[in-house]
């Protein structure tokens, strides 16, 4: 960045936004991308496993359908609940030690799931591997944090297409496991990447921007000569200094940057007289203060909107993409289909996420990211629109591979977007409180749209679902600031 080269050169000091411009995307970074693309291939095999689980476990224990539900629900509750607590714990303690959780709860909690001996023991197992299901965001934000401002956007895009392998692995993986062995055998393979985190975390490295934000300058230098050494890059000349916060709700014009220097001796005063919980309630002040309480308020709506929308739409493509449609309890007839017929579904609708994050990766560097959220939300609607009215089941099966590769672009771009917006010191607080808001979003789209299905209300359902979307796309337009090519410390 020309910006951060002059400062460096003139004043002698540089931030890690300027280095990480200087030693660019390469060798480090891929291995960063790899190791987090792992965590979050296993958290959408772990979200994916409950379409195939639910109902096997219902035959084998005789449950009810109510009672099947709720090996879900109690999942998402769980979510809920590790949102915030992975964000609290990686903000107070470290990124390392945030996807660390995620790994270990959802690893070995995961893995017992599959010796579950009844059915309250499995509801609690899985309660516990959606808190660290829920953590997961940490993943995403530590890689975005090794990533240039230039291409930020595009990498953290590709980052979120191991998401979308990792759904396709699964239905493979239960194609061919669930016939012979069995569910438990799925959920105790599905438990799998999750130990190879753990396998390889003595050697992940701590995030330079964390480093940075707790004053620890030393340690955030050391981090990125070995990111300029694997990259064979030089460093910009000069000191690593701390980037004065921005206020995020500010109009961004031309820059008055004023250096932050911590000593090593004052970080760490400030480390023993500041205890976790007093950084906690610190970084929920933060989420809330005058700077940025607009884009608090807007990235919540966003998160809710897209997860409903998200989670709705995978539920109209189960429901539309098998032709004419029948009244009655929804729940019953979406499993009165062979397991082949299912597992093709999933991967169908599955495969329709690639295109939308292949356009969302070419866009989101070059119009920015509120123009593409609110273009993909604005496009979905548009898509979505249609199918109020009884449709040929090519016709509807186009529409809704339209719209699932919408839902995904605008979802893989508030991905982008949602940590870009917060500073360093409260970035993963901020982005998984809003996560949990999501999860309702997502707890809440199968009962309106069940409930609005049984009674045979198809065009007040899908109402439902463009009303969110257009009031999402607004909520786009209404954010403050542009965070294309910009610093995030």
């Amino acid at each position: 960045m020309a910006g951060g080269e002059a400062r460096g050169g003139e004043c002698g000091y540089y931030t890690t936004d300027d280095a990480l411009s200087q030693v660019g995307f390469g060798r480090f970074q891929a291995l960063v991308l790899a190791y987090a693309g792992v965590g979050w291939t296993a958290e959408a095999m772990e979200i994916m496993m409950l379409s195939f689980v639910g109902p096997s476990v219902k035959d084998e224990w005789g449950i009810s359908g109510q009672q099947e539900g709720l090996i879900t629900s109690v999942v998402f509750a769980g979510m809920i609940i590790g949102g915030c607590l992975g964000g609290v714990i990686s903000d107070s303690y470290g990124r390392r030690i945030g996807f660390l959780f995620t790994a270990v709860v959802t690893g070995i909690f995961g893995f017992l799931s599959a010796l579950s001996p009844n059915y309250m023991c499995l509801l609690t197992l899985r309660f516990i591997v959606g808190m660290g299901l829920g953590a997961g965001h940490v993943l995403g934000t530590w890689f975005l944090e090794f990533v240039p401002a230039a291409n930020r956007g595009t990498w953290v895009v590709v980052f979120h297409c191991t998401w979308s392998f990792g759904t396709i692995l699964q239905a493979l993986i239960a194609w061919a496991i669930m016939p012979v062995l069995g569910w438990r055998w799925l959920i105790a393979l599905s438990s799998t990447p999750c130990f190879i985190l753990l396998i390889f975390y003595g050697i992940t490295p701590e995030s330079p921007r964390y480093l940075c934000s707790r004053g620890r300058t030393a340690d955030a230098q050391f981090i990125l000569e070995r990111i300029s050494i694997m990259n064979n890059m030089a460093l910009p000349s000069g000191i690593l200094i701390v980037a004065p916060q921005r206020r995020s709700d500010d109009v961004v014009g031309a820059e008055t940057i004023v250096p932050l220097i911590l000593s090593q001796d004052s970080a760490a005063t400030d480390v023993c007289m500041s205890s976790s919980i007093s950084r906690s309630i610190n970084a929920f002040r933060t989420l809330v203060s005058r700077s940025l309480i607009r884009s608090t308020l807007l990235l919540w709506f966003v998160y809710f909107a897209f997860c409903f929308a998200y989670y709705g739409i995978v539920l109209l493509t189960s429901e539309l993409s098998n032709g004419p449609r029948r009244c009655g309890p929804v729940g019953m007839h979406l499993w009165q289909q062979n397991d082949a017929r299912l597992y093709r579904d999933v991967l169908v609708t599955s495969i329709a996420e690639f295109p939308g994050l292949i356009l969302a990766a070419l866009l989101v560097d070059k119009v920015g990211r509120k123009l593409s959220m609110g273009a993909f939300a604005f496009l979905c609607l548009l898509s979505v629109a249609p199918l109020a009215a009884p449709l040929e089941e090519g016709l509807a099966t186009v529409l809704l591979f339209s719209a699932r590769t919408c839902i995904t672009g605008s979802y893989a771009v508030l991905y982008i977007y949602g940590p870009e917006i917060y500073p360093s010191s409260c970035r993963n607080t901020g982005v998984g409180v809003a996560t949990s808001l999501g999860r309702i979003g997502g707890m809440i789209a199968p009962l309106i749209a069940v409930g609005l299905l049984e009674s045979c209300h198809q065009k007040e359902a899908v109402f439902v679902f463009d009303l969110v979307l257009f009031l999402a796309a607004v909520a786009c337009a209404l954010f403050p600031l542009e965070t294309k090519g910009c610093q995030i410390q």
